[in-house]
Parts: structure tokens; sequence; C-alpha cells
């Protein structure tokens, strides 16, 4: 039976919310804000480029991409730099060789532009004269250092991180003092709820061993095996690690999901995707740049009285009638029973559509600290339906009052990249199922249909063009365009940085795949002269719809029919054409419609 640390669950996902004295979810209240400080080591080995940038420089540019990024999305949280490794000091211990480059504080734009200027010049804005490089640091001393800059950070800080970029895995070889003093401060943290991660970087033509050293300072459950991720060489497998840990995951809710009488889990459920939308403008005042607070009141309309809440009732209309509610009715009303999952039964995966789409689905896994098993009980049964390949259909209660919903857990394995970073997570995905009332019927019209020669060509073409998608390689250009105008006024730049549109087709390699094909299919499918976008002529004076039919029905037919069968290019005939060839040969379609002329012309030449 899989275990806790074999699905790599741990501290992958926060646990921020808590449940209410009745075991009731609820929203999650989120407090403070996170803390992050990014540790990097300085020692001359960071600044060995033997082909490209160096290690430090990656961890540069790492610290400024997630900066970056923070302003977007988390203005609020709080971020720091802090060296250690360094010759020269700068911390308020007076510890040697630690140098606080940003003291944590909220993101802005001389931040980011302090750490560009690291990565201008050759010698990383001369960083030997200004800073130094020392190998008499103590790793503890630096991890005290952070610990007090959450200490005496005046701002509220919710989730507390350390991240260590090194490339030296052992530090303190051959002191044991050192070591000792490393692994009891890393103890500190963790009581003080302080996550220590590790980015560790990778010498050319070398290995990290973590079991050296850091192995002892990484704090894991004992029930835990987590793998720790490869080494990182390059930037984007670095920036890739850093991301996956850049923000907690924190719980929309925690709910019980019950198996049957007496038998229940605790799950946490979240949201792994929700549509990003471009900011709301601010409204300012325009004297004073002060911004405006909206303040929306309920009035009377005949005598222009305010209205508090306990003046307001809620009606339906029945019958015409105007039926008021008090408010513990609605309740009442609305109430279908306790939140969570109550499992209904089992069935095969291939049940499950693509077009029962209702809503975006969310994600549970265990909760091992409101029921204990939980971790075991959920991965038992996400292993079996793996096994099986079948998905549990619950019924879906996600919080108090809220209508029940038809839902179906969609098992999920974990899967690893190469450098063994997460890509995706174990659990299941809650799909959300429709109603008879949501599914509708549909009346599609009568319309030619392809024949086999021009599906095949189609089938040529599909495969030729064939990629692996994964929606997060692609950003959203009209977002990616407002932040990058944005970011260029707030850096005070000439011009924001190329955007590039991974949305736009690659018409030059489609074109090289599959153009000779595409072409093909054009035959097969469009009349001679077809032009796609072009509106087509109208007739020429005196010669209208009826002058038209009686020149296709007198113009002689000297087209070789089966030759044009053979080559599925029938389509690109005129219906009176199909139909005097028709005639001529006394073959009886099934009606006068295009379609059915040219499948009974197929028929007559024993063409499938």
């Amino acid at each position: 039976m899989a275990t806790f640390g074999d699905w790599g669950w741990g501290n992958q996902f926060g646990e921020d919310e808590d449940e209410d004295e009745e075991g009731q979810s609820k929203e999650v209240s989120w407090g403070g804000r996170d803390g992050l400080i990014f540790l990097i080591d300085c020692t001359e080995s960071m600044f060995d480029a033997d082909d490209g940038d160096s290690p430090f420089e990656l961890c540069i540019k790492c610290t400024k991409n997630v900066i970056q990024n923070k302003i977007i999305s988390s203005e609020k949280d709080v971020l720091g730099v802090v060296f250690f490794g360094t010759e020269k000091a700068n911390n308020p211990s007076e510890f040697k060789h630690i140098n606080v480059l940003q003291d944590l504080d909220q993101p802005g734009a001389q931040r980011v532009l302090q750490l560009e200027a690291l990565l201008e010049k050759d010698d990383n804005d001369d960083f030997g004269n200004k800073f130094g490089h020392s190998n008499a640091f103590a790793l503890s001393d630096a991890l005290w250092t952070c610990q007090n800059m959450f200490s005496n950070c005046s701002q509220k800080v919710g989730y507390k991180r350390v991240m260590l970029f090194t490339n030296n895995d052992d530090p303190h070889s051959g002191n044991i003092q050192l070591q000792k003093q490393a692994k009891t401060k890393a103890d500190d943290l963790h009581e003080t709820a302080i996550d220590l991660e590790l980015m560790h970087l990778q010498k050319p033509g070398t290995t990290f061993d973590v079991s050296k050293f850091y192995k002892d300072l990484l704090y894991q459950d004992e029930d835990e095996d987590t793998i720790l991720a490869d080494p990182a060489e390059k930037f984007e497998e670095l920036l890739t690690r850093v991301r996956s840990k850049d923000h907690k995951k924190r719980s929309l809710a925690h709910i019980p999901l019950s198996l049957g009488k007496d038998l229940k889990m605790s799950v946490g459920v979240y949201s792994l995707v929700r549509a990003c939308p471009t900011p709301y403008a601010i409204k300012l005042y325009s004297k004073t740049n002060e911004e405006v607070k909206t303040v929306r009141d309920r009035v009377l309309t005949e005598t222009g009285e305010v209205l508090m809440p306990q003046d307001l009732k809620k009606y339906v209309v029945y019958g015409g009638r105007k039926i008021p509610l008090e408010p513990e009715e609605l309740t009442e009303i609305k109430k279908f029973g306790d939140s969570g999952l109550t499992l209904m039964g089992f069935k095969p995966r291939s049940s499950i559509k693509r077009y029962f789409y209702v809503k975006p689905a969310q994600f549970i896994y265990p909760d091992e600290g409101s029921v204990t098993g939980s971790i075991t009980l959920f991965s038992a049964l996400l292993k079996k339906c793996l096994d099986r390949d079948v998905v549990p259909i619950c019924k879906y209660i996600p919080r108090k009052n809220s209508a029940p919903r038809f839902a179906a857990l969609l098992p999920q394995e974990e899967e690893l990249n190469e450098q063994s970073v997460q890509v995706t997570p174990p659990g299941f995905h809650v799909i959300f199922l429709p109603y008879a009332d949501d599914m509708r019927k549909l009346k599609y019209e009568d319309a030619p249909r392809a024949n086999t020669n021009q599906i095949d060509k189609a089938k040529e073409i599909i495969k030729k063009l064939q990629f692996t998608y994964r929606s997060e390689n692609f950003e959203n250009p009209v977002l990616q365009n407002h932040y990058r105008n944005v970011e260029a006024l707030a850096l005070d730049r000439d011009e924001p940085d190329e955007l590039v549109d991974y949305t736009e087709p690659d018409t030059a390699r489609m074109d090289k795949r599959a153009g000779p094909l595409i072409e093909e299919f054009k035959d097969l499918v469009f009349p001679d002269g077809y032009q796609p976008g072009k509106k087509r002529k109208a007739g020429a004076a005196g010669g209208g719809a009826a002058s038209k039919r009686a020149k296709n029905n007198d113009a002689p037919i000297d087209i070789d029919m089966k030759k044009e069968a053979q080559t599925g290019k029938l389509g690109k005939l005129t219906v009176p054409v199909l139909k005097e060839f028709v005639k001529s040969k006394n073959i009886k379609p099934a009606s006068q419609k295009k379609a059915d002329l040219i499948d009974a012309i197929n028929d007559h030449f024993g063409i499938d």
C-alpha cells in the first residue's frame, strides 16, 4: 500500500485552514502575507562560468524573476535577499561574511533595478570589491540572520520560507562544530515555522551529494520519503524549481469524504486552475491622485430613504402572487445536508465524457491533520482506482447551504520530470457532472459530407501537425503585454520588453511539415480558382439564376466522371453537372442533394 511519502505529499500544499467547532468547512481566511528570503552563496565557485551564465548569475536571474512576478501577483508579500560567503559583512547582528542586500519588504521597482545591476557587467557590478568572497562563513549565522529578519519584520507574515542557493554540497567539510551549529539552527527554523528549501546547482563535471551535509538540514516528517529534485544546471531548470515553491497552495475547504457507514476520511479541496483577468483600473481623484472609495446604498424609490439590511425581505413569485420569505426559511430551503463528499458508486473511466464539462474541476488530497489515517485510506483508494481504471461517483456539497452536485473523482498519479521535480501531484480531480436539466439536444442542419479521400487526406494533415501541448507553456499575450508596459513605466525604461505571442500559429513550420498535403486537401475540397476570404462575384448583367441554370443544363458533359470519382473530386463539380450525369446513366440517387448525388455516382463506379 502506498504511503504518504510514496505519493510525494507533505509540504507541497499548505494547511492554513481550520475547521469550526461543528466540523463544517469554511472559506479560507489567510492571515498576514507570505515572506520569502533568498539566501545566496557568494563564494568564488559560484562565479565560475565555463560557458554562459555563472551559477551566481542564474540565482540573481531567478530572484529577479520571482520579484517581478510578485509585483504582479502578490504585491503585499515581503521578500528579502541575503548573501553569505562574502568578505564584507552587512547585517544587524554583525555576523562575519553575511551581507543583507535587501531587507524584508514589499517588492518594488528599485529592488529589480538593483538586481539587474549585478547582471549587466562582466564583473557583476564590481562584486569583488563591493562584497568580496570568503569561505570562512558559518551557515548557522546565515540562517540566524534570516530568522532575525522574520522576527523583526514590522508586518505580519503568515508563511515564512528561506530558499538557499548553492553549488557546494559540503561547505563545512571537516569542521564538525560548524556542521552541528548549522543543523541546530535549521531545527530552530522549523520550530519557528520557517521552511528551508534547498535550490542546489551542479558544478560542471561533478555531482551534488545532498547526503554529505544538507540532508540533515532539510526537515522531513518521520513517515515521509520525499524525493529531492536533481541539481539544476540551466536557468530554465532552476526557475521551474523556484516557481514550484514560489507560493503556498492553500485549500478552499477541508471536508469529509465518506466511503460508507462509519468510514470517513478528511480531504483538502484545491483549485488548480482559474482564469487570470486583467487587473481592474483603480479610480483616483483627479486633483490629488487619492484613491476614490465607492459606496453603494439601497434607497426607497418613493421617499429616497436609505434602507438597512434588516429593512429588506426577499420573495418568490408563484401563481402571480409575491410570497415573502424570512431569512431562516431561505436558509432551510437551501440546505440539502452537511458539506462533504459521499460515495455513490464506481464507473469505468471511459464513461466520463469530455462534453460533460460544466465548470472548472477542483482537486482533492488527504488532510491528515483533521482525521488520522486519511493518508493511508486515500492512497489505497487512489491506487485501486488507478489499477482498475475506475472513477468514484460522489454527491458533493462544497459548503453549508450549497446545492448538491454529482461529481466524478478522476484519479491522477504523481508525475516527475527528468530533474525529479513534481510535474503533476497525486490525487483526485473533482469533475462536476451535469444534471439531466443541463443537457441540451441540438438539431444539426443537413450538410454535404466529406468522402473517403477527403477524410484520409485530413487525417494525414492532422498526423503531421501533432505536437505535445501543455497549457503552462502558453502565456496570455493580453496580460503579458499589459504587465510589460506597466513594468517599463515603473522601471523608467524607454520601451517594454519584447513580447513573443506563442498563440500565433507557426506558419513556416506548418508549411514545412504539411504544406504539400494542405494543397492537396484544398484541391480535393474546394472548387478550381477558390481563394479563401474572397467574395464570390455577382453574376453579369442580364444573367440571373435562371439563365445560369439554363447554361449549365445545356452545357455538354465532356468530363471523365469515373476519373473524377476515383480521385475524390466529385465535390468540385456543380449540382447541375452531377444531375445531368445521373440522368444520362439512369442512376437513381436517394435525393437531389449534392451529397446523395456523389454517393450514387460512387456506388455506380464501385468506389467506397
